[in-house]
């Protein structure tokens, strides 16, 4: 994540733009390290998140108006005491650091206009709100940081406000060649690493991006640099400076099979392999980023238990299945033992006692066999023996070839039960998913008493729009894909799905209508993206009516049969189908 001096630097800039001028009409601390203020300005209401969470320090403009305590905190009602109804002359950011500085003025209990700083430090664990007199003097902070947690720097009331430059880290906005190729390129340490240890504000990937745009390893070491590269090097990330001192930002959000993976206040061309979805604001990219991010974690962290069920049941129905198949290899030999035994039986009587074995002529095959015998044994009880083994491996193969086959539906069915919480996007999907885990007993229901009610699944199938105007849904599990095909398609929709593979049923309404080659190959590519074999470059896709698709007999949730269908190979992309949001 890449909350760095660049996006510092398009946020102030945006601030600047819709919040200078304006007026702090009220102020929130909804958490013990975050405040909420609310801005009006040309007659516009505004709701800036102030985090220092440790963990995810944030600053945007968001809509969100939270919950607050009954009880507002004491850092809360000094910023009410003091700002409240001031108005914001700007929005600073020193040095490209990662620190937003407001600069308030105010009238105190005489009526005189004051001024005073609010500055939010955006450093990670080091995060902090400091709230300031002109002259530096710390007011108060909404974290008290004394020597005896940070030998640094003290943040308390009383104490004077600096900014510690422990790294000696370069202001990239006014560096100069010389200085670049002194402070910067002379360091014995990898491209990327040199750039971003070496110039305040800028982060692994934006070091990445200028090594990539100036056709650069970010991994090779500086002291391998030609003089033609170095000066190649300064001059790309110079255009890029100067985007920055431009205001000429472009926010965007990297999606990798539609999980935001990065966002910057630049464009991030080194994601060559992802999808760039650009946005007019800062503040939506940070807060969709951030949004969709916590969603994603939170669906992941939901569903450990489910996974670890599913992934326990897998590996022990994996090591079944190979057993089962070692054993039913072992079953080969049966057909050998009935021949001995019919060997013995035709040429045994000329056998002298006590013999080791016997050559003879094999009728089935016209080639001769040794077969081996227990000399203490007559022909006839050798011949017994062998016919007995026959008959025990013959019992042991059509068992095991039942239960293989048994196991292996087991094995497939867990298989898509996997795949199916990989696609999980809620917690009704996981609701559905831990139904089916009960139902096929992999799970028990656990009840509260006597009156405890079933919990109701709401989850539905994914809805998109072809281009051609045709509804397409597609099933997120084996209870949405049994529903789908078999309750809600009629006959003549058509129905598609990865083939071989675990993966979502798709059905495309056709309202009676022949569909357009254009929606047919819409919806293999939901079939192909929604399935295992996402990541894959291409994806073969059956498809076929949904009247020929047949539920097996006893078949698991989801599971089909089908014959006479057509496929296709297709790219699983399916960035320019329109989603539906019911």
């Amino acid at each position: 994540m890449a909350f760095d001096g660049i996006v510092i630097s398009s946020l102030v800039w945006e601030l600047n733009e819709r919040l200078a001028d304006g007026r702090i009409n009220k102020i929130y601390q909804p958490e013990n390290d975050a405040i909420v203020l609310t801005i009006k300005n040309n007659r516009n209401n505004y709701r800036l998140l102030l985090s220092a969470s440790p963990s995810l320090p944030l600053a945007y403009l968001t809509e969100d108006t939270g919950t607050n305590p009954m009880t507002a905190p004491n850092f809360c009602m000094l910023l009410r005491k003091h700002i409240s109804g001031g108005r914001i002359v700007s929005i600073l950011q020193p040095e490209m650091e990662r620190i937003l500085k407001f600069e308030i003025e105010h009238l105190n209990e005489l009526g005189d206009v004051c001024t005073k700083y609010l500055i939010v430090e955006l450093m990670g664990k080091h995060s902090n709100i400091i709230f300031c007199r002109p002259d530096g003097t710390i007011i108060d902070s909404i974290k008290h940081i004394s020597l005896n947690i940070s030998s640094v720097r003290e943040v308390l009331p009383g104490r004077s406000y600096f900014i510690p430059n422990t790294m000696l880290k370069q202001n990239p906005l006014t560096i100069t060649a010389a200085e670049f190729a002194e402070k910067v390129l002379s360091k014995p340490l990898p491209v990327g690493k040199a750039l971003y240890t070496s110039l305040t504000g800028i982060s692994p990937v934006i070091a990445e991006e200028i090594c990539f745009r100036a056709s650069l390893d970010s991994g090779m070491s500086t002291s391998g640099l030609s003089d033609v590269e170095k000066v190649h090097l300064f001059g790309v990330f110079s255009r890029l400076m100067e985007d920055v001192k431009g205001h000429r930002f472009s926010p965007t959000i990297v999606y990798r099979s539609k999980e935001p993976v990065e966002f910057s206040a630049l464009p991030l061309t080194c994601y060559s392999d992802c999808d760039s979805q650009p946005f007019d604001s800062i503040s939506t990219v940070l807060r969709t980023y951030y949004a969709e991010k916590n969603a994603s974690s939170r669906i992941r962290q939901k569903s450990h238990d489910l996974r670890h069920v599913v992934g326990t049941a897998l590996d022990r129905t994996r090591k079944k299945y190979d057993l089962q198949l070692k054993q039913l290899k072992d079953t080969e030999k049966r057909e050998k033992y009935k021949i001995y035994g019919e060997m013995l039986n035709t040429y045994g009587y000329g056998l002298e006692e006590g013999s080791k074995s016997l050559t003879c002529l094999n009728y089935y095959t016209n080639q001769e066999i040794t077969i081996p015998l227990d000399p203490q044994l007559p022909p006839q009880e050798n011949a017994k023996k062998y016919f007995e083994r026959y008959g025990k491996l013959k019992r042991t193969f059509e068992a095991l070839s039942s239960l293989t086959e048994e196991t292996h539906a087991e094995m497939e069915h867990l298989d898509s039960i996997s795949t199916a919480l990989d696609l999980a996007q809620t917690e009704g999907d996981l609701a559905q998913i831990k139904e089916e885990l009960i139902q096929a007993g992999y799970m028990k229901r656990h009840t509260g008493g006597k009156n405890t009610k079933k919990q109701k699944l709401t989850s539905q199938p994914l809805h998109y729009i072809s281009s051609d105007g045709y509804d397409m849904y597609v099933g997120k599990n084996n209870l949405q894909n049994e529903e789908l095909t078999f309750k809600f398609a009629g006959g003549g929709d058509w129905w598609f799905h990865a083939k071989g593979i675990p993966g979502s049923h798709v059905i495309v309404k056709t309202k009676g209508d022949e569909l357009p080659d254009r929606t047919f190959e819409e919806a293999a590519r939901l079939a192909a993206y929604y399935s295992k074999n996402r990541t894959s470059e291409k994806v073969e896709i059956d498809y076929i009516q949904r009247k020929h698709v047949k539920k097996p007999n006893s078949g698991k949730p989801g599971f089909v049969i089908y014959h006479t269908n057509y496929s296709m190979m297709i790219e699983p992309d399916i960035s320019h189908i329109r989603s539906v949001k019911d």
